[in-house]
Order: C-alpha cells, then sequence, then structure tokens
C-alpha cells in the first residue's frame, strides 16, 4: 500500500514537474519572441527614421526622371476625331500589351477597335491578387512612355490604374468592344487598286466593324486560372464563400494507422508507381474547362474520384486574397508549384501568420536577386543562350544569392527559362520555416498530399510535415516537433550551420496540410481564331497549337515567327508578347510601342514590308545561329537579343532607314498630317475604300 502511494505520489510529482517544465518552456520562448520583437521593432523604427530622407530623395528623383521621359517620348492624345486615317488597326485583347499597341497606334493617325472577351481592361492583372506586386523594377516596365510609377514595385491597382488612365486619355474607351470574343478572322485579298495598303484585309467576326488593315493579336500568354483535377481534389475547391469559417471550425482527424489503412496507402503506392502519369503532372494535364456560371477564378465541380478526399480548403495562386489570417494563422501550407506564383503564395501565407510552408517543386527554376542592375545586366546577354562566360553568372548566383541553401541552385541553365526575381523565399528556407520538396505530386488524401519525394531540402531545425511516423521530426520535452526547451540552443547550432537535412532516396510520402494553394499557372490563350495559313508547318506559334495538341495530339512545335512577332505569311498580322515561352527581361517595355510602329511603317509605305520568304530565310538564319541553345531558337530570349533583331531591322533593308527615328521614338508621324498623306498617297483621303461609318 505504502509502495502504491509512493508511486502514485512520484507520478504525481513528475506530471507536475512536466506541466512546469513545459510552462517555464512556453514562458522563455514567448519571452524570447516579445523581446526579439520588441527590439526588432525599435531597429526597424530607428532604420526607417534614419533613411526616411534618402528614400525622399531616391523617390523625388525617380519621379522627376519619369517627367522627363514623358515630356520627351510621349505622343499627344487624338483627336477627338481623326478626319483622314492612315489606316485601321484591330487589337484583340484590352491587357497591357493591347491598350499600349492600340494607345501608340491611334496617337499616330491610326483608327483602332479594341476587341475584349472580359468585361473590364487589364488582362492578367484582373486576376491576380490585390497584394500582387511587380517583381521586376518599374523602370523595367514602362509599357508606354505616358506612364508614371510613384514606387519601384507597384502592386496590382496601381498597375491596373496606369493602364485604365491610358485606356481613358487616348480615347479608347469609346473604340472598345468589351465583353467581344473573338471566334473568328477572315482574310479578303484586296484588289490592284489597294495593293499599296497592303496585301489583305481582315475582317473580325461578322464583319460588322468594317475591314481592317492590320490585327495585333495582344492575348498574352496567360489566360484564366488553370486548376489541374487531382485525385481526391474536394468539390468545393477553390469557393472561397464561408472560407475563412472553414478554415476555422477545421479539425484535422488523425491519420489512422491500422491494417486496412496500411494496406490502402500501400495499394496507392503501388497504383502510383505504375501510373505515375495519371492526372499528376500540372504541365502535362489538360486544363480543366470552367464552367459559364462560374465566376472567373473559380474552378469547376470536380467530383469526387476517391473516398479520400481532401477535406481542408484549396485555394489557387490567383486567389491569395482570401487567405486570410483567421485561415492560415499556425497552420501548414503546402504549396503545389514552383513557379513565381508559388513563392507569391509563400510569401502572402507568412505575412498572414502561417506556421510553416512546403513547396512541391516538380521543376526547379532560378532565383535571381530584385536588383534592377543585377537584372539589367543578366537580361543583357546579346544571343539569348549558353555562351562561354555563361558560367559565371550562375557561380556568381550560387555564392551571393544562393548562398547557404546551395541545395536549392537549380541543375538546367540560367539562360534557358523565365527565372524568379525574389529576395524574400530564400530566406525562409534558410531560417526553416519553408521546406523544398523536389518530386511530382499523385494525389491529394485526406489529410494533405501524396508526393513522389525525389529530395527534401529543409534547413534549421527539422520539424514535422508529414505524419505520425515522419523519421525527420525529434520531440522535444513539450511533446510537439518544434525547438524548444532544451532542444533551443541545438536547433540554433543547427540553423547556424545551415545543412540541409540528409536526401532519401525517392520514395513515395504523404505530406500532412491545413491549406493547399494549387499554384499551377494560368491557362494558355487560345488564337485558333486566326486562320492556320498563317503559321505554315515549321513557322508556327506555340499558342496556335495548343489547341491542336489538346484535340489532334501532334507534337509541340515551338514559336518561329518573324521578328519572333509577325507571321511569316502575312506582316499584316503582329502578335506581340503572345508568341514566345520563356524570356529574361519585361513584356512590358519600349518593344510594344516599337513593334506598333514597325507595323504601321509597312501600312504607310508597303516598299519597307518584307515578302513571305524574306520573312521566312530570317527565321532559318535565327534558327541557325542558335541551334543547340537549351532554351530554344525563338522560344527563349534575353532582352538585349531583342533589341538586336530590331536593330538589324534596318541593316538588312536601308530603305527603312529614314523611318528609323519614327520607329524608335514614335517622332514624325502625327494625325491628319496633309504634307505626310501627300508624300504617301494623293487619295488616302478614305483608307481603302471605307465609308466615314467605319472608321471608328
Amino acid at each position: 500500500m505504502a509502495h502504491r502511494q509512493d508511486r502514485c505520489h512520484h507520478h504525481r510529482r513528475h506530471r507536475h514537474l512536466h506541466v512546469e517544465r513545459r510552462s517555464y518552456c512556453e514562458a522563455l520562448q514567448s519571452s524570447s519572441n516579445s523581446n526579439t520583437a520588441f527590439f526588432g521593432g525599435i531597429l526597424r523604427f530607428t532604420l526607417n527614421i534614419v533613411l526616411a530622407p534618402f528614400y525622399l530623395t531616391i523617390r523625388a528623383l525617380y519621379i522627376f526622371c519619369q517627367r522627363l521621359i514623358i515630356a520627351g517620348w510621349k505622343q499627344a492624345p487624338p483627336p477627338e476625331r481623326i478626319k483622314h486615317p492612315y489606316g485601321r488597326i484591330a487589337i484583340i485583347g484590352a491587357g497591357l500589351t493591347g491598350i499600349s499597341s492600340a494607345a501608340h497606334a491611334i496617337s499616330h493617325g491610326f483608327e483602332v477597335v479594341i476587341f475584349e472577351a472580359n468585361n473590364r481592361v487589364g488582362g492578367i492583372w484582373t486576376h491576380e491578387n490585390r497584394t500582387s506586386e511587380l517583381q521586376l523594377n518599374s523602370i523595367l516596365y514602362r509599357f508606354h512612355p505616358a506612364v508614371l510609377w510613384r514606387g519601384a514595385h507597384p502592386k496590382r491597382d496601381e498597375i491596373l490604374w496606369e493602364i485604365k488612365r491610358i485606356w481613358k486619355e487616348y480615347q479608347l474607351e469609346e473604340r472598345t468592344r468589351l465583353s467581344t470574343c473573338v471566334t473568328k478572322v477572315k482574310r479578303v485579298q484586296r484588289n490592284e487598286a489597294g495593293k499599296a495598303h497592303g496585301s489583305s484585309l481582315w475582317y473580325i467576326n461578322d464583319g460588322l466593324d468594317g475591314p481592317f488593315d492590320a490585327i495585333v493579336a495582344a492575348v498574352g500568354t496567360c489566360g484564366e486560372p488553370k486548376w489541374v483535377p487531382f485525385e481526391g481534389m474536394p468539390a468545393d475547391a477553390g469557393k472561397v464563400h464561408d472560407m475563412e469559417m472553414a478554415g476555422e471550425c477545421r479539425q484535422q482527424e488523425p491519420r489512422a494507422s491500422g491494417p486496412d489503412e496500411e494496406g490502402r496507402v500501400q495499394r496507392q503506392i503501388e497504383k502510383s508507381r505504375q501510373q505515375p502519369h495519371e492526372a499528376t503532372d500540372p504541365v502535362t494535364t489538360p486544363p480543366v474547362e470552367v464552367d459559364d456560371d462560374t465566376s472567373s477564378g473559380s474552378p469547376p465541380e470536380i467530383a469526387r474520384k476517391h473516398a479520400d478526399t481532401y477535406g481542408g480548403p484549396v485555394l489557387h495562386s490567383s486567389q491569395l486574397d482570401h487567405m486570410t489570417p483567421e485561415l492560415v494563422r499556425g497552420k501548414t501550407v503546402v504549396i503545389i508549384g514552383s513557379g513565381a506564383s508559388a513563392i507569391e503564395a509563400v510569401e502572402t501565407a507568412f505575412c498572414r501568420g502561417a506556421r510553416r510552408c512546403v513547396v512541391l517543386g516538380r521543376k526547379d527554376k532560378w532565383i535571381i536577386p530584385r536588383n534592377v542592375i543585377i537584372d539589367a545586366m543578366i537580361a543583357a546577354q546579346p544571343f539569348g543562350r549558353e555562351m562561354t562566360l555563361s558560367f559565371l553568372w550562375e557561380r556568381f548566383l550560387r555564392y551571393w544569392h544562393y548562398h547557404g541553401v546551395a541545395a536549392l541552385v537549380p541543375t538546367v541553365p540560367l539562360f534557358g527559362g523565365t527565372p524568379i526575381v525574389n529576395d524574400i523565399f530564400l530566406d525562409y528556407v534558410r531560417s526553416g520555416k519553408c521546406v523544398y520538396v523536389r518530386g511530382d505530386t499523385l494525389r491529394l488524401t485526406q489529410n494533405g498530399v501524396l508526393v513522389d519525394v525525389r529530395e527534401w531540402i529543409q534547413y534549421g531545425a527539422p520539424f514535422c510535415v508529414g505524419g505520425s511516423e515522419c523519421e525527420r521530426c525529434t520531440p522535444n520535452c513539450c511533446g510537439n516537433t518544434d525547438a524548444s526547451c532544451s532542444n533551443i540552443q541545438e536547433a540554433k547550432r543547427q540553423a547556424k550551420q545551415q545543412k540541409p537535412q540528409p536526401h532519401d532516396a525517392s520514395h513515395v510520402e504523404e505530406i500532412c496540410a491545413d491549406l493547399i494553394v494549387l499554384a499551377t499557372g494560368y491557362k494558355r490563350p487560345d488564337i485558333d481564331f486566326l486562320p492556320c495559313k498563317l503559321f505554315p508547318e515549321g513557322y508556327e506559334a506555340s499558342a496556335l497549337l495548343l489547341l491542336c495538341i489538346l484535340h489532334a495530339q501532334k507534337c509541340f512545335q515551338r514559336p518561329n515567327l518573324y521578328l519572333q512577332n509577325f507571321s511569316t505569311e502575312d506582316w499584316s498580322i503582329l502578335m506581340t508578347n503572345s508568341a514566345f515561352d520563356d524570356a529574361i527581361g519585361t513584356v512590358g517595355h519600349i518593344h510594344i510601342g516599337i513593334y506598333t510602329r514597325i507595323l504601321l511603317t509597312f501600312i504607310l509605305d508597303p516598299v519597307t514590308a518584307p515578302t513571305s520568304k524574306d520573312m521566312k530565310l530570317w527565321v532559318d538564319a535565327i534558327r541557325y545561329l542558335k541551334r543547340g541553345a537549351s532554351g530554344g531558337a525563338l522560344e527563349f530570349f534575353t532582352y538585349m537579343e531583342l533589341i538586336i533583331w530590331l536593330l538589324l531591322f534596318y541593316v538588312v533593308r536601308p530603305n527603312r532607314l529614314r523611318w528609323m527615328p519614327f520607329i524608335l521614338t514614335g517622332w514624325g508621324v502625327r494625325p491628319d498630317d496633309e504634307q505626310l498623306q501627300r508624300t504617301l498617297d494623293p487619295d488616302r483621303s478614305c483608307v481603302s475604300g471605307q465609308s466615314d461609318e467605319h472608321r471608328i
């Protein structure tokens, strides 16, 4: 009896000591966090006070430089009515490129009509999150000379505001057909009397807007958000209504570990190994069509194909505005994807209180620093491919930007794909808050994601993101998996050493998640409304073939267009920012205006226009010079390479030199210039024989 009382007393005393020890650890950790936050706040406040004059000076200088650009290169808005337009151009797409192209054209005396399938302008930026900001410095994103940025990295609303401001300032609002989807483009050969304006006339849809002299297909490379139908996807994935409440109420059930569960997991593993590519690849899996009654950015109804369906919320990376602090605070967020959208999802999750993030990457991308000088120098690679000294940039990034996280350095060449511009993500990985997993996502499970793990990259103190039997977890005295109490010093030591955890061999593992974010990108817009004859075999546009790939299962062809944007069969078809796959540079810069003015020059002076044979010869020459390039001949380019192409455009044809000031700067061509009309064609008072009702 006495022995039993001693045992009970011992257990009570041990339990009491354990509770006291745990309380002490929590109080110590809370005090440490409070002190760190307090002194960190004081340090940040002091630095802001000291550096405030410097920041204000730099910002004022930046705005002043933009004012100089506006004064020197901005073209005046057109008059209320252009009496004698030099031509009519159809702009398909009211995104950044479409609005900029239309503003350039109308300011030089050409009438335009903009066709937009959505009910507002802005393009891909209308699908972005409110907190999404420009990754590049805005000095590299001046898509029109009239743009005036207030800071180095504007957010979505400021970018949309600038697009809308130019849209209204250049009187494009009344020339825009919103909620008008272009389904058919018809080409009509001109008669001999109209050959001076080009060989083709174009009609859009039913032709009610009259004939056009040229078409700018500015549909871009990103359309509606792409939802990949993984097995185990809940039917309410992406339904943001009451999602915050569902996140608060959800309690994750413990994973079963009985014989039935082990057998089910083993069967799933065997099935996954037998069919590793079935509905698991975010790139090769065909995108799911969105129902008409579903709002933009929402997924379709996905049937529950398996009893083991994920029970938590699922968002697309375009829905990060709905990732509220109540939904993610203290939770584990799993991001499927490794592109720029995935990096943004990690930043948003931690800013709103997430405990940890796991990034599931199938393919790696280079991450370059958010430094305008370094970014411009990398984009200045002249020939858009790996060269003799290209390894110096990779070595520089490895030792300077990837210091401490060497395991994250991609094995693919830098000049072979579009890099990510970010400074914060690597810090999250260094600190151990974010885990990077290289592998293939197989399916969603009840508690998370089933992944064929090739490599597990985790720095700092280990923590559990898998099941209850995760070998990477090291329970501490408080009964959880976070380093605290007696393990705090060990965790700090491991974090300072910055060594990743040992990599296991390829195996299938379930990663638990409180929230899943699909960073699977956007659907590529179709341009099947253009006649297929414009893109003969060997000179196709990648976006055009997307529909053919899905339906006819043809081999994927890369973009092979003249100057990478003109159809080799007809120069009056321009596809600015719509025909490339990857690049190191920016899509929103001065080349939009240069390409548009090249098209205008062809209309004004058809003698300068190339023949189909000349355009195909240019494509063949570029493919020969860039043969063996890891990124491809024309599907990947750097911004310096693009500038070289545009400069060579004048060298091969000296008769274009007189138009060089106009093409490069926009000077010299104004609306209703009688002297220019008499010089070019005395009979241009009515373009292409059109009546006045078709000028707008």
